[in-house]
């Protein structure tokens, strides 16, 4: 049987990832004013930040109409693949996961199995890679399923915004969560209940952005303290690119054990992060966890 996967553009995978992998990437579309964008496709990072920041309309975004998921999935099913399986970004961010799932209960071209990530850029990018790997060494979809389980229990997510204006703007975040960034200048620190229903919330607040990192670094050393597993851990930035290497190079010193790699806050979730935004997932590393079940 073979199967193929499909994730969604806010994995940020790196062009060279998915072609290697044979990963489809379906990109996310972006809406502002009246012109629309495809994720890193029709608009870059650098000048949807710029622009993010200048522009008094604000964007939204959406995900692939099930008529555009229909067709790749005919094209897969037409290059001789038996399963797809979707690993998407969080249920508790986006109603995609159960569009999705829905639509396939009535779709028979190809079998259809959607992975509720509960996570979002590099924690759905290292789920896509485990997948890949798992099938590349030969292991079946249920025990891939069963790897990206493990994997998402072991997850765990920190990020830290400028303000939380974007995320109440598109409402990714409860009102009462909200009110911890309060009317005051902090730099609010939130997480994901990836072991939950993945929703975002806020957690604690700091007076400055070296603050936030040293609160965010306690709560990973402290997530990694006891675990008998590698991790890994990926940096990533809405445009903060000089703070994204200090952080690196902290994170490198500071825990010499732990593979640390760098991605990006893509437009898409920029929209709801806005600019400035940084942010570390740690998990096992899918290497390792792949390495389990090899056949």
């Amino acid at each position: 049987m073979k199967t193929a996967i499909v994730t969604d553009s806010t994995a940020y995978l790196t062009p060279e990832e998915a072609a290697k992998h044979h990963i489809t990437v379906v990109p996310v579309t972006i809406h502002w004013g009246e012109n629309t964008y495809r994720d890193l496709i029709d608009i870059s990072f650098t000048d949807f930040y710029d622009r993010l920041v200048s522009d008094p309309v604000q964007p939204t975004s959406s995900f692939p109409a099930l008529g555009e998921m229909e067709e790749t999935f005919k094209k897969l099913a037409a290059e001789g693949y038996d399963n797809v399986l979707c690993i998407v970004l969080s249920s508790g961010i986006s109603s995609f996961v159960d569009n999705l799932r829905a639509f396939a209960e009535h779709f028979n071209t190809i079998k259809v199995v959607t992975y509720d990530s509960h996570i979002t850029c590099a924690g759905l990018r290292y789920m896509d890679l485990l997948a890949a790997t798992m099938l590349e060494q030969g292991n079946d979809l249920d025990t891939v399923e069963k790897a990206l389980e493990v994997m998402r229990d072991r997850m765990g997510v920190r990020f830290m915004v400028d303000d939380l204006a974007h995320l109440r703007r598109t409402g990714r975040l409860s009102g009462v969560s909200a009110t911890i960034g309060g009317l005051l200048k902090v730099k609010p620190i939130l997480t994901i209940d990836i072991q939950g229903a993945g929703k975002i919330t806020a957690i604690a607040k700091e007076r400055q952005a070296k603050k936030a990192f040293e609160h965010i670094k306690k709560d990973f050393g402290d997530a990694i303290a006891n675990v008998d597993y590698p991790v890994r851990v990926t940096v990533f930035d809405a445009d903060e690119p000089k703070m994204k290497a200090e952080w690196v190079k902290d994170l490198q010193d500071s825990f010499p054990q732990v593979q640390v790699d760098q991605s990006i806050i893509g437009p898409v979730i920029g929209v709801h992060t806005g600019k400035g935004a940084m942010a570390i997932i740690w998990t096992q590393d899918y290497q390792d966890l792949a390495a389990k079940y090899a056949q």
